[in-house]
């Protein structure tokens, strides 16, 4: 029988060494994000949380849903949003990750 680990909220930093598959793969492996809500921290100290909708090879995210952190702490819903992968410093699964 299969089983299923599960992970606690996950955080992902940024070195090309760990986003790579090893099926020479192109680009970023974040399926296991998808669907998932996601907290990414943002150069120029912002933060935004949102569900993962889709990525590109360039680490551009798509976020549905997505709410940013205003000084204060006072949150901005800002609907659905494209993040440039370059401005992208960390994820963090706010979602429970399962990994076979």
């Amino acid at each position: 029988p299969s089983q299923r680990r599960i992970s606690s909220p996950t955080s992902l930093s940024l070195s090309t060494t760990q986003i790579m598959s090893s099926k020479h793969q192109k680009g970023p492996d974040l399926k296991r994000f998808m669907d998932k809500k996601l907290k990414l921290s943002l150069n120029g100290n912002r933060k935004v949380t949102g569900q993962l909708r889709g990525y590109d090879a360039f680490l551009n995210v798509v976020l549905e849903d997505a709410v940013t952190e205003t000084t204060g702490g006072a949150t901005e819903n800002i609907g659905t949003i494209v993040i440039r992968g370059n401005s992208i410093i960390q994820f963090e699964s706010v979602d429970r990750i399962y990994t076979s």
